[in-house]
């Protein structure tokens, strides 16, 4: 299920628009998440006192660590489905130290496209969206089979 050339172009192409702004995208996006899927928050220690989209917005924490997960998120995207020596480190410190399932993982991926339609939607139109969730899928697919190795059933 690997991605064309023009895809991969259309990925990195909207990517760059968010790396122009990689703390207020991933602030945006964990935001999204938790009011999506406030079950994702009780994986955030750090985050889990955060209970209105107030208090969200506030945090230099929460901006932060939207920044560190979509910094290493375009890290992979850009290795264009090469991503093996960035993905078992992730897959290691997802699956033994933050016990995050999968499904946490399409519900950021879900996240990501909300927000990239909403803060892009003139440079993200059909083609870019489906280009994206594909990207998106086979990097959850990659982290699920390192999941598999390492014995988790997340």
């Amino acid at each position: 299920m690997g991605l064309s050339d023009g895809e991969w172009q259309l990925v990195l192409s909207v990517w760059g628009k968010v790396e122009a702004d990689l703390a207020g995208h991933g602030q945006e996006v964990l935001i999204r998440l938790f009011k999506d899927h406030p079950e994702t928050l009780e994986k955030f220690d750090k985050f889990k006192n955060l209970k209105s989209e107030e208090e969200m917005k506030a945090s230099e924490e929460l901006k932060k660590h939207g920044s560190t997960v979509l910094g290493a998120l375009g890290g992979i995207l850009k290795k264009k489905g090469q991503h093996e020596a960035e993905i078992k480190p992730l897959a290691q410190s997802h699956a033994t130290k933050h016990k995050i399932p999968v499904k946490y993982l399409e519900f950021i991926s879900e996240a990501i496209i909300q927000v990239l339609k909403g803060k892009h939607s003139g440079d993200f139109g059909d083609a870019a969206q489906g280009a994206m969730s594909k990207a998106l899928e086979l990097f959850r697919n990659d982290i699920a089979a390192k999941y598999k190795e390492l014995g988790f059933q997340g």
